[in-house]
């Protein structure tokens, strides 16, 4: 009896102890939900998204998630703005198969009954557009009206794409045999495997989500694993749409991961494009495993932009310009301009030269700095932790190797990652770290003397994507343009690098990737084509006048 006693007293004790536990637990909990951004009345407007403390991310036609979970931070403070739980691989198995079976509907449609819904994709867009956009703001840290823009990009794109969707097809060419036709035949390539990065997390899914769908196919979303909320309050918009339509959800689909999820879908021969958009150095791994199993692939990649300013340049447009590149998104777009390759006037001393850098740094000392969610504000902060370290040591280096800051060069003394935006001569057109892509607001102003000099700097980095000259010479501008020119995929003339049109085709060459989206003819890429001969008589002859009796 006395054994039992102790028993029962042990027992009592164990469940106790195991109440405090629960009960401390919860009072963690309840703190660290209270502590959460999107409690606090300011932020009350994120729930118009249809977001909350903890949310599910993964889509598939219902919402789910088995994995981690996740938190979200603002990059203006590095608070806390709510949670996501990621996909787990047997969610992202589950949703590839739906996404498999979703396709044999969605190909069935035609392809202007397609764009239809596509319209219905930017409406919604366009109702939430505000709301998006200070989301945008908020998790990714650029200024609110680039979150705006970035929203307005997607829309935009859904209207190109609705008029694509009764244009896009092959031609019929003329046969040489009597009797037959020769025509291209475009199919959908089925599911399109959408990889986006953190700076553009509306942007990239729309130009790609748009394109694909009217073309025939599925997606499958993966975002950037620090704008999780983004990535969920964009497929609820989109979700909405389809079930309205009484259409299959996993049309678009969406798991939130980080590498494990993004390789098991880079690996898997059921994603028949896979579409990346991030670093150089990830986006070689995709492509190693894409490759690996021969399958399609959409690199849009790094890129290590420059301007060219020619002595006859309009200054008034020059200074703009660059300050627009350089410092807008914090220099963290693909696009950014890093290098202002300026014309060395030796009869005057450079005095040309130094008066451009002269108007630069007046220029950045004016640049409104502040919330990127208040719209008098021109330059937010950097994303993460982790770039403001990227910041501080591609400073040194540009130091060691020979750099003079002019402007900027330091992390401000304030919440949140904020860097100054900076401006560095002295240095090398081939200095180590000028050749480097370094995802900050950083400018290396470099001089050249010829224009042969000054094509040749602008091509031997190993980027291909953007580039600029500022001239009013109109040999110069077609040569720029020419095959002796930039070897970039947008050679622009007399305007920034950054802020491409949504009609021409987006991307790069050399270690940008290659791949094109958005607008001309980048359809081509979310589609297979086959040439198909028709005999419509009665003979049989053969190509190149061959006789086979």
């Amino acid at each position: 009896m006395p054994q039992f006693i102790a028993l029962s007293a042990a027992a009592r004790h164990w469940v106790l102890r195991r109440k405090l536990l629960c009960a401390s637990a919860c009072l963690r909990h309840r703190a660290a939900m209270s502590t959460l951004l999107i409690n606090q009345p300011t932020y009350a407007w994120l729930r118009e998204l249809g977001l909350r403390e903890e949310n599910d991310g993964v889509y598939n036609g219902t919402w789910g998630g088995r994995g981690e979970v996740v938190t979200s931070y603002c990059p203006a403070n590095n608070e806390p703005i709510a949670r996501v739980r990621q996909a787990t691989t047997k969610d992202y198995e589950e949703t590839v198969k739906k996404a498999k079976e979703a396709w044999k509907i969605w190909a069935d449609i035609p392809a202007p009954k397609r764009g239809e819904i596509v319209r219905q994709i930017g409406d919604a867009l366009r109702r939430k557009i505000k709301v998006l956009g200070s989301l945008v703001s908020l998790e990714m840290g650029k200024i609110y009206v680039e979150g705006v823009g970035e929203v307005q990009e997607y829309v935009d794109v859904c209207d190109y794409a609705v008029g694509l969707s009764r244009m896009i097809g092959g031609p019929v060419l003329p046969s040489e045999r009597p009797g037959h036709a020769l025509i291209e035949q475009w199919n959908p390539v089925g599911l399109v495997g959408i990889i986006t990065a953190f700076n553009f997390p509306v942007a990239v899914y729309g130009w790609n989500n748009a394109i694909a769908l009217i073309c025939g196919n599925v997606c499958l979303w993966k975002g950037a694993p620090t704008t999780p909320l983004t990535s969920v309050a964009v497929t609820k918009i989109v979700a909405e749409v389809l079930e309205q339509n009484n259409l299959p959800g996993a049309i678009c689909s969406m798991t939130c991961g980080g590498a494990e999820i993004g390789s098991a879908l880079a690996k898997d021969e059921r994603v028949d494009l896979v579409s990346f958009t991030g670093s150089t150095h990830v986006g070689k791994l995709v492509s190693l495993m894409v490759q690996e199993r021969f399958g399609r692939q959409l690199l849009e990649l790094g890129g290590n932009n420059a301007i060219v300013v020619f002595e006859d340049a309009d200054l008034n447009l020059v200074v703009p310009s660059t300050v627009f590149a350089a410092v807008g998104t914090a220099g963290q777009r693909c696009t950014t301009t890093r290098r202002l390759v300026r014309k060395s006037i030796s009869s005057c001393n450079c005095s040309i030269h130094d008066d451009v850098v002269e108007r630069l740094s007046k220029a950045y000392k004016q640049i409104r700095i502040g919330d990127p969610w208040d719209s008098n504000t021109l330059y937010g902060p950097l994303h993460t932790k982790e770039a403001v370290e990227q910041y501080k040591a591609a400073i040194e280096q540009a130091k060691q190797q020979g750099g003079t800051i002019v402007c900027g060069g330091k992390v401000m003394d304030r919440p949140g990652n904020y860097v100054e935006p900076t401006i560095i001569t002295g240095l090398a057109h081939d200095a180590p770290i000028v050749h480097k892509e370094t995802f900050v607001p950083i400018l290396y102003v470099l001089k050249f003397k010829t224009e042969e000099e000054a094509f040749s700097w602008n091509n031997e980095v190993k980027q291909g994507l953007s580039s600029s000259i500022f001239t009013k010479d109109m040999g110069r501008v077609f040569r720029w343009l020419g095959p002796k020119g930039s070897d970039c995929g947008i050679v622009n003339v007399n305007i920034p690098t950054s802020g491409a049109e949504i009609g021409g085709a987006f991307g790069g060459e050399k270690h940008t990737g290659g791949g094109r989206e958005s607008g001309s003819d980048s359809w081509k890429q979310y589609m297979r084509r086959s040439t198909c001969t028709i005999n419509y008589s009665k003979d049989l002859p053969l190509a190149q006048g061959i006789k086979f009796e």
